[in-house]
C-alpha cells in the first residue's frame, strides 16, 4: 500500500491523467473515479461538458478541456482552471480519497475563491486558499462564488 504522503502528492497526477485521458478519447477511466461520484455543477445549463465527457454522452470534439492551471489545495482537492478566449472560463474541483476521485465541482463562466473557514489554534480563521485568475476575461463580469473547506 502506498504512503499517505505519496497519495497526496499524486492527486494532480491522477487529475491530470484523466484530462489527458478524456483529450484523446480513453474512455478507460474507472480506476481513477469512484463509482459513486459526488457531482455539483454551476453555471449555464448548457454547460455540463465534463459530466458529459465522464458519462460518454459526448466526446473530445465536442468540448476541448484545456488546463492552464492546477493546483493541489490541502490534502484531498485539485484545483483545475481553463479559459478560451473571452467567452468561456471553467474551474473544476476534484477532491480525491485514497488517490481516487470521489467528488467533482465543475463551476462555468463563475469567478471562484476557496477559503478555509476551520478553526486555526482555536480561533476562527479565514484563510483565502485559491482564487480565479483568468487573465483573458478581465474585463468580463461573472458571478462570483465562495467555496469553503
Amino acid at each position: 500500500m502506498d504512503h499517505p504522503m505519496n497519495i497526496v502528492s499524486s492527486n494532480p497526477t491522477t487529475v491530470s491523467t484523466l484530462y489527458q485521458a478524456l483529450a484523446s478519447g480513453n474512455r478507460n477511466i474507472s480506476v481513477l473515479i469512484a463509482t459513486d461520484l459526488e457531482w455539483w455543477f454551476h453555471g449555464p445549463q448548457n454547460c455540463h461538458h465534463m459530466m458529459k465527457m465522464l458519462t460518454g454522452e459526448s466526446s473530445p470534439s465536442d468540448f476541448k478541456f484545456q488546463p492552464r492551471s492546477m493546483d493541489a489545495i490541502d490534502d484531498n482537492c485539485v484545483i483545475v482552471e481553463g479559459w478560451e478566449g473571452a467567452q468561456v472560463y471553467w474551474v473544476h474541483v476534484w477532491t480525491l480519497k485514497d488517490g481516487v476521485i470521489t467528488q467533482f465541482r465543475e463551476y462555468f463562466n463563475t469567478w471562484l475563491t476557496v477559503r478555509d473557514l476551520r478553526p486555526l489554534n482555536c480561533l476562527t480563521s479565514t484563510t483565502t486558499l485559491w482564487q480565479s485568475h483568468p487573465q483573458d476575461l478581465a474585463p468580463r463580469s461573472l458571478p462570483g462564488l465562495m467555496f469553503a473547506i
